[in-house]
């Protein structure tokens, strides 16, 4: 395919996603199955610009003039590309699959593609209902906080301490060229090539060896923060495919015990091949037999620390997932945060006396972390926040520098201050 045909392709795409309100990925994946004749780098490619647009997709619009998946497509080369109103003509011709030439309309805008006196949303590309929480949450901040989460995201992994080191892990993918994590001691980062993809990981020596998990360094650091200890008791409430569950078993070096377990039984199911490659043997995942069974109801109050990978809007994922911040509703939001109270509660019966809760989103929305802790703390008055000082020294390393991003009952990450995902930590003390 042309580069010109690819475009046509990326205006198709977005059209059935927008129309149909479909996610991306299944978009994507209709349109690869009807047209056979694309190889890989076109899919590539096309995929790139689809996820580009939507990335820029209230500032296309603005700028534009109209939220057509064309105008998004040509605000995203502008903005994202960084191409000019003659490159961008020469690319609509109309002939050969090119999509058809630009407008008179479309040549004014792209020639005063202006954001300067756009609205805060709009210049951060944060769906507009969602912008007084962002500003709630980052101030002053908030138009960079939102340009940080429409950037291209880096590929990040985590060493596996329990078969290797992040020195010798860096010098078997030194191919790659990887870089070391500004935080976590175990993340090396993998930035995204000219398609906005890093390399292929999963087809490495190294991976298949368990070595090493793909896992952005913010996850890695609030699961480092969280605290599970040697010897321990400790339960993963919403393991999912395992991510963190894994994180923790290398922490505690295979010594204590982790239950993993998710009221979805089927997120669970990867989880078992990653415990075989990656060498831990502490885990043992609790798989509910149905709907509404409890699969933990013999650890009531046994364990050391419970971690609540809290179920949210992913809205600190959004540099991965750009459609899903375009097709998150408030309903979707109050059913998150009803969901949240849920598994906080069951973890405060599952937590000894004295022992703490791990408290983990993929948000920057304060109704999902602060304001949900403080209604948890308002629902269990004996539990009392862990001080961020202690959170941030307790570990092998010292977090300190990041005690700047705490907020007023946990810590904030983001693309902006991180350069990590948008991942909230807060730490709770069982009574006693």
């Amino acid at each position: 395919m042309t580069p010109a045909a690819r475009i046509s392709a990326a205006i198709e795409v977005l059209t059935d996603l927008i129309q149909r309100r479909r996610p991306a990925a299944d978009a994507l994946k209709d349109w690869g199955l009807a047209r056979r004749f694309a190889g890989s780098k076109d899919r590539a490619a096309v995929a790139s610009l689809v996820y580009d647009a939507l990335r820029r997709r209230a500032s296309s619009a603005h700028a534009l003039g109209e939220e057509t998946p064309r105008a998004l497509v040509l605000g995203m080369l502008v903005s994202q590309r960084g191409m000019r109103a003659d490159e961008i003509a020469a690319l609509f011709t109309g002939q050969n699959h090119a999509p058809a030439p630009l407008t008179e309309f479309e040549v004014a805008g792209l020639a005063t593609f202006d954001l300067s006196a756009a609205p805060g949303w709009v210049r951060a590309d944060v769906p507009e209902w969602l912008w007084p929480s962002f500003v709630e949450a980052f101030a002053e901040h908030a138009v960079a906080e939102g340009e940080a989460l429409a950037e291209r995201a880096p590929v990040d992994i985590r060493a596996n301490r329990l078969k290797t080191g992040r020195d010798a892990l860096r010098s078997a993918l030194a191919h790659l060229q990887p870089e070391m994590g500004a935080w976590s001691p175990d993340a090396l980062r993998f930035q995204p090539g000219p398609d906005g993809r890093g390399p292929t990981l999963q087809s490495e020596a190294a991976f298949f060896a368990g070595e090493f998990e793909i896992q952005d360094e913010g996850s890695q650091l609030v699961a480092a923060l969280a605290g599970a200890r040697a010897g321990e008791t400790v339960i993963d409430l919403c393991a999912g495919a395992g991510g963190k569950t894994l994180a923790l078993a290398a922490l505690m070096g295979n010594e204590g015990r982790i239950f993993a377990t998710d009221l979805d039984s089927r997120r669970l199911s990867p989880l078992h091949d990653r415990l075989t490659r990656s060498g831990a043997s502490n885990v043992e995942v609790r798989v509910p037999r149905s709907r509404g069974h409890d699969a933990l109801s013999d650890l009531s109050g046994t364990a050391d620390l419970v971690v609540v990978d809290a179920p949210c809007t992913g809205s600190g994922t959004w540099r991965r997932n750009p459609d899903a911040k375009w097709r998150v509703r408030p309903g979707a939001l109050a059913e998150r945060i009803k969901e949240q109270a849920e598994v906080l509660d069951r973890a405060a019966g599952l937590v000894r006396s004295g022992g703490r809760i791990a408290y983990i989103t993929c948000s920057v929305l304060p109704e999902e972390n602060d304001v949900a802790v403080e209604a948890f703390l308002a629902r269990h008055p004996g539990f009392a926040l862990v001080p961020m000082r202690d959170l941030l020294s307790a570990g092998e390393v010292d977090y300190g520098l990041l005690a700047r991003f705490a907020t007023q009952s946990g810590l904030q990450l983001s693309p902006a201050r991180t350069g990590t995902d948008g991942f909230y930590l807060s730490c709770l003390a069982a009574p006693g």
